[in-house]
């Protein structure tokens, strides 16, 4: 049964205004949730209806139950957990996604998509400085595209010495040893763990959370037998960069796969000024990141990158005789290059933030971000009683009272007022509030508002 002809203009004008709404109101709206899951359950309604209901009262009725539930992730004064805010044109295209409908896993099929998706790629390698002819897929995140790039690593190290884990599988074959620094991220661990590898190697990190480049020497000189070592672009607490030019070469000196976890750091590499903490890091066999990060495009937008292009497909890569392949030997069907067969078409908000943005917009964005993050330091630093724990070399801002319980209570003060929203970690065995300063938003007046809410809060306690 065909819809009404007016069902798709009404519901998505209703869409439209909703959005605009929030969006127009996040400059000044508090930015926790005023309610909780349960009363959001109430305000939708618990029980399943038996009649149908007209689709704008869907739309309507689901956008004010929601609101109230609603964290202002994408105000310019969000802090928590590296998540940036949403560019207009990315947003725009992923509006466009949705309504295209497109499954984007067969060149020959959806090549409308999968063309602005494959610019996407080639631009990303360029303004990251990666080799022309790598493989890139766009995956749900960061953490699949850990997980893409170490089973790449995964199959390949294995395949060095003789064993075919695509058909022998991995029991009764050689271990592969995965080598991390102790300040890597969970997720990692995770991917590692997803990919039946076990428990990863941990060598010490220094007090940056840099992984310290002799104790992976002296790792390296343990066990000559299937290896992958993961280094860092941005330590989760203090921004930190790996040493990336000794790390690689000790490990490509003992035939290991270097992977690189980038999921915010790796875009320093767009702009001459951070550059410098990246050196070297063309010289991995991968690296994983994440567009809405640090490029801020809507959520679902990971990028996992493979040098060597052979290596991604023969792990990720299937064959059906239903799949109207591609006839092309140089470019090979996205769902070769992700775990995914069926997948919207997510890499298209990336190819529109930018084009938006341009290569001159992308290194402006990268250096106004790091600024805000000098500027946020300095100016917490000046409270009394606060002590600034990292070198801010990136986007990255800890901060920590005298005691744990100072600590926690400004944390709880500043994100109860609703201005602006930090979250609280541990690092070094302190409690600690980080300030991750990933949207496209933050400028100086952005700051500034941040820094006022920071000492009224830390006056209340």
């Amino acid at each position: 049964m065909h819809p009404e002809s007016d069902a798709f203009p009404r519901a998505l004008d209703a869409a439209a205004e909703s959005a605009n709404a929030w969006l127009a109101a996040l400059d000044d709206r508090p930015i926790p949730p005023r309610a909780g899951a349960d009363e959001v359950k109430d305000a939708l309604g618990r029980e399943l209806a038996d009649d149908a209901t007209d689709p704008e009262d869907v739309v309507r009725a689901l956008a004010a139950a929601v609101e109230p539930g609603l964290m202002g992730m994408p105000s310019a004064r969000f802090y928590g957990w590296v998540i940036g805010g949403t560019q207009p044109a990315a947003l725009a295209a992923d509006w466009l996604v949705s309504a295209w409908d497109q499954n984007t896993a067969l060149r020959a099929v959806t090549p409308g998509v999968i063309a602005a998706e494959e610019l996407a790629g080639e631009w990303i390698l360029d303004l990251l400085g990666l080799p022309a002819g790598a493989d890139v897929g766009f995956v749900t995140g960061a953490t699949v595209a850990n997980f893409t790039c170490l089973a790449a690593a995964r199959d390949a190290v294995l395949r060095d010495v003789g064993w075919d884990s695509s058909i022998q599988g991995l029991a009764g074959g050689p271990r592969v040893r995965v080598i991390v620094g102790a300040e890597r991220h969970d997720t990692v661990d995770h991917a590692v763990r997803m990919l039946g590898l076990g428990a990863p190697v941990v060598v010490p990190a220094d007090d940056q959370g840099r992984i310290d480049v002799a104790a992976l020497e002296a790792e390296l000189a343990v066990d000559h037998g299937p290896t992958i070592v993961v280094l860092q672009a941005g330590n989760l607490h203090s921004g930190a960069f790996d040493d990336f030019g000794a790390a690689i070469d000790l490990a490509h000196l003992g035939g290991a796969w270097v992977h690189v976890d980038g999921a915010f750091g790796l875009w320093a590499a767009a702009s001459p000024r951070s550059r410098p903490l990246v050196a070297h890091v063309e010289r991995a066999d991968s690296w994983a990141t994440d567009a809405h990060k640090t490029l801020s495009v809507p959520y679902d937008c990971g990028i996992a990158i493979v040098a060597d292009p052979a290596a991604l497909r023969a792990a990720m890569g299937m064959t059906a005789t239903y799949l109207s392949r591609t006839a092309s030997t140089d470019h090979a069907d996205p769902h070769d290059r992700v775990p995914e067969l069926s997948r919207r078409a997510r890499g298209v908000p990336t190819y529109a933030a930018l084009r938006a943005m341009g290569r001159d917009g992308v290194t402006a964005l990268v250096d106004r971000l790091t600024d805000a993050a000098t500027a946020l330091a300095a100016g917490l630093s000046r409270l009394a009683g606060v002590e600034v724990l990292n070198d801010v070399v990136f986007t990255q801002v800890c901060v920590a009272c005298a005691d744990d319980t100072a600590t926690d209570a400004w944390a709880d003060a500043l994100r109860a007022d609703g201005v602006a929203f930090a979250s609280s970690s541990h690092w070094h065995g302190r409690s600690v509030l980080r300030f991750s300063v990933s949207n496209w938003g933050t400028d100086a007046g952005q700051v500034e508002r941040t820094l006022t809410a920071a000492a009224s809060a830390l006056a209340r306690v």
